[in-house]
């Protein structure tokens, strides 16, 4: 075990639960680093799905842009130094191990969170450059999330809602509408920028969360639209005028919406200048791990040969939906390979497939004590003719009867598209 694993395995055994939302001892860390969150200039994204697709494509124009920013994001797909992004890059090993040390010191073995601790870590450091623009994913939900502990902000991003982490809700509380309120009644008042939503009945709950928010809201389809063209190109507008833009460097034109928020985002804001440039550089060059990634290379890919073979750690109901919206958009046979988390509705999710694939086969994910395991996940799922499970993700691949053309997918979890990553 190295040493920033030990650390690791310190920090998780500070609190009795993986989560208990709470400020109190995010706050109280925060005033003990004496409130490095008081300085910096922070734009926060909440939402169920597209988050990270998001926060990739304003990081990748930022670049561009040669504005230097610091990233928080959550959870990580293969290594924890994925959540530590400063200047435009991850923190190594030894720098983030000497960080959380010295947090850990500071923190003198009170109770507090993972989460908590490490956000408190990434914002004691990116103090250090106050001047940067930071980016801050909110973990769950965002009232009392560990990333809500700003008194003022540049911005908030509000990418798609649908439901997700019920569990963690009373349960006569598990509905849209209490998701909504979680994720942004407590927006700061600055700029608030709102995704394309599943339907105008989410957008109209968002809306009505926001009412009394004194910021500038900043509405899909109000004051920003996206629209997709042909010839490789899509179409932005805002009130700042209209942009011919390329194709952004990720799979499925869903993903626009994403893009559009970030790019609606920078635009919005006063204290940096983003121009056609940097956007159309900026969104050719964004990288999303695991999210529609094809894996083009490597062990797992030459299992399969020629066949396409792609990650994505799509995990509720809505991620479900826009994934199999991609896939039936390519005329190929699919197969998919699912692992899940315990606590996700599995038959929700597994839904937006049934007589979409030609076979679905369930694993075990590695090293993930809270997964479900992959044969109780194949007796409780109804509705599909061809379905198997296999313990692991290489069985799992080396099992599919594919033809020429077809095309394997591995989806259900992050902590299983981190898997497929590390495995390959």
């Amino acid at each position: 075990m190295s040493n920033l694993q030990k650390i690791l395995s310190r920090l998780q055994r500070l609190h009795p639960k993986e989560i208990d939302l709470s400020l109190i001892r995010i706050k109280a860390l925060c005033n003990k680093l004496q409130n490095p969150e008081k300085n910096l200039k922070v734009i926060s994204v909440v939402g169920t799905n597209g988050k990270n697709s998001t926060i990739q494509a304003m990081r990748s124009i930022l670049k561009e842009a040669k504005i230097q920013t610091n990233i928080y994001t959550s959870p990580h797909i293969q290594n924890i130094n994925e959540r530590f992004v400063y200047n435009n890059s991850e923190m190594g090993d030894e720098e983030l191990s000497k960080l959380l040390l010295e947090i850990e010191e500071i923190n003198n073995g009170e109770q507090i969170t993972y989460f908590e601790i490490l956000t408190a870590a990434f914002l004691k450091k990116a103090n250090e450059n106050n001047n940067n623009i930071n980016i801050l994913e909110a973990g769950l939900f965002h009232r009392f999330d560990a990333t809500n502990i700003f008194d003022k902000n540049i911005a908030s991003v509000v990418t798609a809602i649908g439901l997700d982490h019920t569990d963690w809700l009373p349960e006569d509380e598990r509905t849209i509408d209490k998701i909504i309120f979680e994720k942004t009644s407590s927006l700061l008042n600055s700029k608030i920028i709102v995704s394309n939503q599943e339907n105008n009945e989410i957008m109209s709950k968002i809306k009505k969360s926001l009412m009394n928010n004194s910021s500038k809201k900043i509405y899909f389809n109000d004051l920003y639209s996206y629209s997709l063209a042909e010839n490789n190109f899509f179409y932005y507008e805002d009130e700042v005028g209209g942009l011919k833009l390329p194709i952004p460097n990720l799979l499925g034109d869903f993903q626009l919406a994403n893009v559009a928020s970030a790019i609606a985002t920078l635009r919005n804001i006063g204290e940096i200048e983003i121009n056609e440039k940097h956007i159309k550089e900026g969104i050719k060059k964004i990288k999303n791990v695991g999210r529609l990634q094809e894996i083009k290379s490597g062990n797992l890919k030459k299992l399969i040969n020629n066949n396409k073979l792609i990650v994505d750690g799509s995990h509720n109901a809505l991620g479900g939906k826009v994934l199999s919206e991609y896939l039936e958009s390519i005329e190929s046979k699919k197969h998919l390979i699912v692992g899940m988390m315990s606590n996700k509705n599995h038959q929700e999710f597994l839904n937006n497939f049934i007589n979409k694939i030609s076979s679905l086969t369930t694993v075990d994910i590695p090293n993930q004590p809270n997964a479900i395991n992959g044969q109780d996940l194949k007796n409780k799922i109804k509705g599909f003719k061809n379905i198997n499970y296999k313990n692991s993700i290489k069985d799992a691949l080396n099992s599919l009867d594919l033809k020429e053309n077809d095309i394997a997918i591995i989806t259900g979890s992050l902590y299983l598209a981190g898997e497929v990553l590390n495995l390959n």
